[in-house]
């Protein structure tokens, strides 16, 4: 049974920089690639960005695209989002997904999705 745990989020002010974390467990980490993805109330969930099973590989939506910055740990199973000159508009619940195959970093092809952490962001 895959578990995927995220932590980190919290109230924020706009500049400010935040790093989310998720725990994978339930199947081997280093073989899938992971996403972040992000929904504002009233909104649908919308793709953050991808990394490939080695982190070899990247991909992210426009919107934090020099502003957001995946990366991973297989030795921890672990996988991280860092936030950077964080917006008002940046505020949702993230949630980290793990994908179908190693290579999954675009949006669509995820398996597995964690509850989801909290990320205000206040002027």
């Amino acid at each position: 049974q895959v578990q995927l745990v995220e932590s980190g989020g919290g109230l924020v002010q706009a500049g400010d920089s935040l790093r989310l974390s998720c725990a994978a467990s339930g199947r081997t980490f280093s073989n899938y690639g992971m996403g972040w993805f992000r929904q504002a109330p009233g909104n649908e969930r919308k793709f953050v960005g991808g990394i490939s099973w080695n982190g070899g590989s990247t991909y992210y939506a426009d919107s934090v695209k020099g502003r957001f910055t995946i990366s991973r740990d297989n030795a921890k199973n672990m996988v991280y989002l860092q936030m950077n000159s964080l917006k008002p508009e940046d505020t949702a619940v993230y949630y980290c997904a793990q994908g179908s195959t190693a290579w999954t970093i675009y949006p669509g092809q995820y398996d597995f999705w964690g509850q989801g952490t909290q990320v205000t962001v206040s002027l």
